[in-house]
């Protein structure tokens, strides 16, 4: 099954919004400022754009959580990029919150595995409802009348041939299918 643009649009809507409000939340938790409204737009924007061209059909549990880490990876730079605490993967030197070195990472992993858990099931339970309602959909549509059609016209009369004997005349008769050989 296919997801059209419509269908398209509310999944990227929703993955962006859950990806960047956990960046968001990541971003402030680890010590740093809050990220400007602006770059909290751009990003929603930048991973809708993302998320749209890649919400075609169905992702798995992997897919989704590896797309949501690697986005968190991006937003998290996008927003350290201009805070002034100096948040960012090489220079960890806030000093305050879970941005110490090995308790930032679990608490980013953490975060993002199950929010992308969360989101598979999410998107596991709304395939599955999609599905029904095409298959509902699909048995009232055939229950219902089929537009009028024109009459067909009048078939021609079938001339009847006597059947043959089938055991006294084919009983020594090959059948093979094909073309004949070609004539050497």
């Amino acid at each position: 099954m296919r997801a059209h643009l419509p269908l398209r649009l509310a999944r990227a809507a929703a993955f962006s919004a859950v990806c960047v409000a956990l960046a968001v939340a990541g971003h402030r938790a680890a010590g740093g400022s809050g990220p400007e409204p602006q770059a909290v737009a751009a990003a929603w924007t930048a991973v809708a754009a993302a998320t749209a061209a890649l919400a075609g059909r169905e992702r798995s549990a992997t897919v989704i959580s590896a797309g949501l880490a690697a986005a968190q990876l991006v937003l998290h730079e996008l927003f350290a990029y201009g805070d002034p605490s100096g948040i960012s993967l090489v220079t960890h030197s806030h000093g305050r919150g879970l941005g110490e070195g090995l308790g930032m990472l679990v608490a980013h992993l953490t975060a993002t595995l199950l929010t992308g858990w969360w989101l598979a099931r999410g998107e596991a339970a709304l395939w599955t409802l999609l599905r029904a309602a095409g298959r509902r959909l699909g048995a009232t549509l055939r229950l219902l009348p089929s537009p009028a059609t024109p009459p067909a016209p009048p078939r021609a009369a079938v001339v009847s041939v006597p059947p043959l004997p089938a055991r006294g005349v084919l009983r020594h008769i090959v059948s093979r299918r094909g073309p004949p050989l070609p004539a050497a």
